[in-house]
């Protein structure tokens, strides 16, 4: 019995690859039967990987499965049974046609309720990201204002006390008396600036 993997190999190397390939050569020497014999292969292929999602979990156990996936892929490359082909003409096309209305019909209506609920959902996510930057913000804001009341004026004094008595243990002479901060660093700007006469 063959294992799932070499199915799945198989599939991927002679479903998906050589019909990529052999595309891109319709394409490029602009051959117009290839082109379509082409398009039907990948038509009925895309309805082949989609029951092959459903059938993987339900028939993998028959006996044979994968051998039989194997074989109805290398049916429908083949030129001499030209599957793809058979199964285009008798099957999709005439379904598609009878139904084509109402796909479109479908699809419209999928593409508008899922630009509607991406529009939804997008400003939802707007909403929640603005809520929480101010939320954010707020709470930033908060912490600031807690430092800054943690610093009563008796602290700033002192700051400043501490400063004016730093300068005056460097440079005694500069003020004797027990000023501000302010009126230190004017005096001692103006005993140190040569030209410079205080009226």
């Amino acid at each position: 019995m063959v294992s799932w993997i070499i199915s799945r190999l198989v599939v991927l190397i002679f479903g998906t690859l050589y019909p990529a390939y052999s595309s891109y050569k319709a394409v490029k020497t602009k051959n117009v039967k290839e082109y379509v014999k082409w398009m039907m292969y990948w038509i009925v292929f895309a309805f082949f990987t989609t029951a092959e999602t459903l059938t993987d979990i339900v028939l993998s156990w028959f006996p044979f499965y994968f051998e039989l996936k194997i074989a109805f892929v290398i049916w429908l490359l083949s030129p001499y049974t030209k599957g793809s082909s058979v199964l285009y003409r008798k099957f999709v096309h005439p379904t598609l046609s009878n139904k084509e209305k109402e796909i479109d019909e479908y699809i419209t209506q999928a593409r508008d309720k899922s630009y509607e609920t991406m529009m939804r959902v997008g400003k939802r996510g707007l909403n929640l990201a603005a809520n929480a930057a101010v939320t954010a913000a707020a709470k930033g804001q908060g912490v600031l204002s807690e430092k800054l009341r943690s610093f009563s004026m008796q602290d700033l004094t002192l700051i400043r006390d501490e400063d004016t008595v730093h300068l005056q243990s460097r440079e005694p002479q500069l003020h004797p008396s027990g000023g501000s901060l302010l009126e230190t660093i004017e005096d001692s700007g103006t005993e140190h600036c040569p030209g410079f006469s205080s009226s």
